[in-house]
């Protein structure tokens, strides 16, 4: 009952291993029954008792003592004192929007002002043509800004080789980058379309013929007869076309759409997940071309070194370009063998390549993945589990969409369904030879990209929070963590020394894995073991938890606490996940999480790296920003964004 209420269903299988674990602590005696009492002291006493003490663990005593500690008491601050918390948690960011809609303000007034002189035109249309003309100038800009945060080969280079610059410029924010300059193209686009449809062309279909003599030399004669004029002219449908291709863009980029949360009839589905949003993006190809058309065909200039159109977007256009085939390049002669397949609970898909000759990459970074048995043309990225050092690259992909459930699909069609025998292990190349599975799909790798966790060893300390499969770039950080531990201590093979960082500062790491599924553990087991037992410095300090568990406290889940007591003492295994690493019930108390860093190491920077459902990001950001202002201890938050 216990194991079903917390939705534990391999605790349901091994009930019998367990009643004997049971049997065993209370019946030394071998009397073969117990009494009622016995059940009740032990299950009592459970909760109490400490663990086996691992170096991955902390003693009970000590962190109660931690915690009971108070922090210094801060003041309410006053709206001066949060606009300066404001500006020293978001500065890189600030400093960079700023630049921008001062060069949106400037370029808007600069035609603004340029067409209020034009008297010609002025007197007809008003400043319905200095608004329409000020909102095209920033419009141009915004379509060349918004390539360059998607250009991820160069983005990744730069935050690589910029030095000071990658540490004032916000890199990671690269797709936030790239939305507010998408909002920034619909504000351009509103105001140019809006004030030509709705005021510059009726008025100019109102006005007298002396009033549209001057401007005869750019809309001919006889004069536009009817509105529908303008709307045909190759200056119209282009304009008009753009809008609605982005309008479409725009809205199925949204996250109802993107994610497929909105309740829309079953034929309406089409519309809404990633494919939808894949497939719509890709019409910005059709948009700069239209674009293009568009700048240079313009009813009020005629000198082409006015028409700057091409000016502005040219070079984003070839960075670009280049950034395309380069993915395309680099794929084709990168041909990746797939090493080994396997299925775990939870639709979880584990693929491990040969590692392309001169691929190098760090923890934390991420590659994209093209399977075209699925989709020729999709890449979908993910992060990399396996270590800089390993000969072989690995990625975790759990089924969360169309292209995700076909590519599992794909390989169990294949290679079949995956058994308990086998672990979800579908194929191993060292085990079933390298001819066994011929009709294995092809899958194409690109990268690797940049992410906010490789920065994980410019600190000493780090806290990396993992939800779900959000797990998986911290587990290369570990894995990572593990092997530049060893050669400091001077225990790994010469072979792997040339892969690590000379910069490697990290001497302390608290990861702390959050889970609903009891089979989400197998994922990453053969890493937690090798953690535990190779961390003799006790530099990785690990924390699963199980949320689908009522906490400890619970009487729901006092059999369970008392069996995982129990199986740890005898065996060192963990009843929840099966892992040397004792399993933790319920959400973690991130106040308290927070509370013992500070107060483990005062004066120190900490990094926080959260990769995750977006639920969590406020709550890790606020606490890291309160402790860093109520404690010595200063949190620097950093999220995982594709």
């Amino acid at each position: 009952m216990s194991s079903s209420a917390n939705k534990l269903s391999k605790i349901q299988q091994q009930a019998e291993e367990y009643a004997r674990l049971i049997m065993e602590a209370l019946d030394p005696d071998r009397l073969g029954h117990i009494e009622l009492y016995q059940l009740e002291t032990l299950l009592l006493q459970a909760p109490s008792q400490p663990a086996v003490h691992t170096r991955t663990t902390t003693h009970s005593r000590n962190l109660n003592h931690m915690l009971s500690q108070r922090l210094r008491e801060t003041p309410e601050p006053t709206p001066l004192r949060r606009a300066l918390y404001f500006l020293g948690d978001n500065w890189r960011r600030v400093w960079v929007i700023l630049l921008w809609l001062s060069a949106c303000a400037a370029l808007f007034t600069w035609k603004f002002v340029q067409y209020r002189r034009r008297r010609d035109v002025f007197g007809v249309m008003g400043y319905c043509v200095c608004v329409a003309k000020g909102g095209a100038e920033t419009l141009k800009l915004n379509m060349a800004l918004v390539l360059l945060p998607v250009c991820r080969n160069t983005v990744t280079w730069l935050r690589n080789h910029a030095g000071v610059a990658a540490r004032v410029v916000p890199f990671n924010d690269n797709l936030g980058f790239h939305k507010v300059i998408a909002g920034g193209v619909a504000v351009g686009a509103g105001l140019h379309v809006v004030s030509h449809l709705a005021c510059d062309f009726p008025r100019l279909l109102r006005a007298g013929d002396a009033e549209y003599a001057p401007l005869a030399r750019y809309f001919g004669t006889p004069r536009p007869g009817d509105y529908w004029w303008f709307v045909r002219g190759t200056e119209g449908w282009t304009g008009l076309a753009m809008v609605a291709l982005m309008a479409v863009a725009f809205t199925l980029a949204t996250p109802w759409f993107r994610r497929g949360t909105l309740p829309l009839p079953a034929p309406l589905k089409r519309l809404t997940g990633f494919n939808a949003f894949w497939y719509s993006h890709h019409l910005f190809v059709i948009v700069y071309a239209l674009l293009l058309v568009h700048g240079h065909f313009l009813y009020l200039t005629r000198e082409w070194y006015k028409k700057s159109t091409w000016m502005y977007v040219a070079v984003p256009m070839v960075v670009y370009g280049c950034e395309r085939l380069t993915r395309a390049l680099r794929s084709s002669v990168w041909q990746v063998e797939i090493l080994k397949v396997a299925v775990y609970p939870g639709n979880v898909l584990s693929l491990h390549f040969s590692k392309p000759p001169g691929f190098r990459c760090r923890s934390g970074q991420y590659i994209f993945v093209n399977c075209g048995a699925v989709s020729p043309f999709q890449w979908h990225p993910f992060s990399i589990t396996s270590a800089p050092q390993d000969n072989y690259v690995s990625v975790h992909i759990r089924k969360s969409g169309d292209w995700t459930g076909e590519l599992k699909n794909v390989f169990t069609n294949v290679l079949g369904q995956p058994t308990e025998a086998n672990r979800g292990l579908l194929y191993d190349r060292d085990r079933d030879g390298a001819m066994t599975n011929p009709s294995l799909p092809k899958v194409r790798i690109d990268g690797p990209y940049g992410a906010p966790a490789q920065d994980y060893q410019q600190y000493a300390v780090v806290l990396l929070v993992g939800l779900g499969i959000g797990a998986t770039p911290m587990i290369s950080i570990i894995k990572d963590i593990i092997n530049n531990t060893k050669q400091v201590s001077g225990d790994l093979e010469s072979g792997g020394a040339d892969d690590l960082s000379p910069s490697f500062r990290t001497r302390r790491a608290y990861f702390y894995w959050a889970t609903r599924e009891q089979g989400s553990f197998e994922w990453f087991r053969g890493v937690m073991d090798e953690v535990a037992q190779a961390d003799k410095n006790g530099v990785i300090e690990l924390h699963n938890h199980c949320t689908s568990v009522y906490e400890e406290d619970d009487a729901r889940s006092a059999l369970i606490t008392m069996l995982q007591s129990l199986s740890h003492a005898k065996h060192g295994v963990d009843v929840v996940s099966g892992t040397h690493v004792k399993t933790h019930f319920g959400r973690p108390n991130w106040r308290n999480v927070y509370k013992r860093i500070a107060l483990n190491h005062r004066d120190q920077r900490v990094g926080v790296f959260y990769c995750g459902a977006p639920m969590l990001t406020k709550e890790l950001r606020e606490l890291a920003q309160d402790f860093s202002r109520k404690t010595s201890t200063k949190f620097e938050f950093h999220k995982e964004n594709f």
